[in-house]
């Protein structure tokens, strides 16, 4: 494998990221003083579980992508999730690969999409993507992961399967 600096791709949110994220925070934030308008008892329960969603899904938020000489990092809000390059077979940009998934366990736009999605095109994958438009597919013999790096084509061409 060749010797590389680490590298940082942004994850740019797409509007479709930012859109949805913003109006379920408001209803998140607002749902449990709505719902105690009209019960006073109800804001414990409302507010606990709407608090537990926001920070739930905020933690597993993406914020960026980096190349390693033996890995891709995603940046997420408190720790790194490492994929090693070993193995890797193949990654190529296919914008919009997501249209048509169905979540099959995680977060389907609240911060992020992420978590496992399936579809015909790819099967049963692992999303780290704040842009489904910008889409990198990531495979390994046995798994397929779509991530989303702000300029994908550089990305692409530094990270070089070919030679990894």
């Amino acid at each position: 494998m060749q010797n590389l600096k680490d590298s940082h791709y942004r994850a740019r949110w797409s509007p479709l990221l930012i859109g949805t994220s913003s109006v379920a925070t408001l209803l998140l934030v607002l749902a449990p003083f709505l719902a105690a308008r009209y019960s006073p008892i109800a804001l414990g329960l409302p507010f606990l579980l709407c608090y537990a969603v926001l920070a739930g899904c905020a933690l597993f938020t993406v914020r960026g992508y980096s190349i390693t000489s033996d890995a891709v990092m995603v940046q997420r809000l408190f720790w790194t999730t490492r994929l090693p390059r070993v193995g890797l077979q193949s990654a190529e940009f296919t914008p919009n690969v997501m249209r048509g998934s169905i979540r099959t366990f995680g977060n389907g736009g609240l911060y992020s999409f992420s978590g496992r999605f399936w579809n015909r095109a790819l099967g049963s994958y692992r999303a780290l993507v704040t842009d489904p438009k910008n889409a990198v597919v990531l495979r390994w013999e046995k798994r397929t992961v779509v991530i989303s790096p702000a300029n994908a084509e550089q990305f692409l061409q530094e990270l070089d399967v070919s030679g990894a």
